[in-house]
């Protein structure tokens, strides 16, 4: 294309992905998808990772739903012929560990000749700086600068919630009625952002793990928790007594990382906390 500006992004792999122009058909990961979404880049179509099905998973979605985003099935099953016919530009996953996209084989884009950027969604990285990575990039591919996200707002709504509350918050993903993954806090950066604000997070203790301690449901009942956030994905079962005394609210532990979405939920969590 004649004049037209070459494009460059260093990823969270360290590596250079690079175009003869700014990617315009973005083809992501759902979570990365919405989250560039909410950032004033709509992908033309996301694909899920092992855990989905056939099916866009209605708490991953963010606003892709409304926006009329195709979803073309779960990555790692991702027909190629499909991606092709996508003419993708860009492909945009995540990375847990700063290595290998999370979602989408790495060598069907190498197949295809399409850059593929991975941003780290891990616990190296604070919550805060895995927003900048992402505003970084919608910036880069040609949005808008952001408007107002009212993330401090929420920040601070949130912080005064949990110092007027004082509840024990467990996070948490079912398994099935006989087993359940609880959330070490510290691994997962959106959860140490609530301690950060004064949420009194529940850490299940020791045992193998590093993300998850994986338990009885009467593990969780034991640790007592005020409120526990249950994971809202459709591959989690619902909460199986955790505590009947708990409150419960949705946590959905691949929350888009846009300004916008985390606003939302700390807004969510702040008012389950003093319901």
């Amino acid at each position: 294309m004649s004049g037209a500006q070459a494009w460059g992004f260093t990823d969270d792999r360290g590596t250079e992905p690079s175009a003869p122009a700014v990617p315009r058909r973005v083809v992501a990961y759902v979570r990365a998808g919405a989250a560039l979404h909410d950032l004033g880049v709509t992908p033309v179509a996301v694909y899920g990772s092992g855990h989905d099905g056939e099916v866009l998973d209605p708490a991953k979605a963010g606003g892709l739903t409304a926006a009329g985003v195709p979803y073309a099935g779960p990555g790692r099953a991702l027909d190629e012929e499909r991606l092709r016919e996508l003419r993708p530009d860009v492909v945009v996953d995540v990375t847990y560990d700063g290595k290998s996209p999370y979602a989408l084989d790495e060598g069907v884009a190498e197949r295809l000749g399409v850059p593929l950027v991975a941003l780290s969604v891990g616990n190296e990285l604070p919550l805060a700086s895995i927003l900048d990575r992402f505003g970084a990039l919608a910036a880069s591919l040609g949005a808008a600068p952001p408007e107002e996200s009212g993330l401090g707002a929420a920040e601070d709504a949130l912080r005064e919630a949990a110092g007027r509350s004082g509840l024990g918050v467990l996070a948490l993903s079912g398994a099935g009625p006989d087993q359940v993954h609880l959330a070490r806090p510290q691994a997962w950066p959106e959860l140490a952002r609530l301690a950060e604000l004064g949420v009194r997070l529940l850490d299940p203790g020791p045992g193998p793990g590093a993300n998850w301690l994986t338990a009885d449901w009467d593990r969780a009942a034991g640790l007592r928790p005020g409120l526990v956030l249950f994971d809202s994905r459709e591959h989690a079962t619902p909460p199986h007594g955790a505590s009947a005394a708990a409150r419960l609210a949705p946590w959905n532990p691949e929350t888009p990382p846009s300004p916008a979405a985390y606003a939302r939920f700390f807004h969510d969590l702040a008012r389950a906390l003093t319901a």
